[in-house]
């Protein structure tokens, strides 16, 4: 496999759990102990990765 698209997927991963930590913490569900505003930082970060990931693994060519 591809080393760009194992980075994207990795990427995108992390992106998931990004945006879910930072929704379980602006919901105030989970043992995080973000207040509202401090939950946006993990919501964007895991934005920005799943969307580079996302963009990575879609841009990226096979070539065999």
């Amino acid at each position: 496999m591809n080393q760009k698209r194992t980075f994207g997927s990795i990427l995108t991963i992390l992106g998931i759990i990004g945006i879910i930590a930072g929704a379980l913490g602006f919901l105030q569900i989970g043992g995080l102990g973000l207040s509202k505003m401090n939950s946006l930082v993990p919501f964007f970060v895991g934005l920005i990765f799943f969307f580079a990931g996302i963009n990575l693994v879609k841009t990226t060519s096979d070539r065999a």
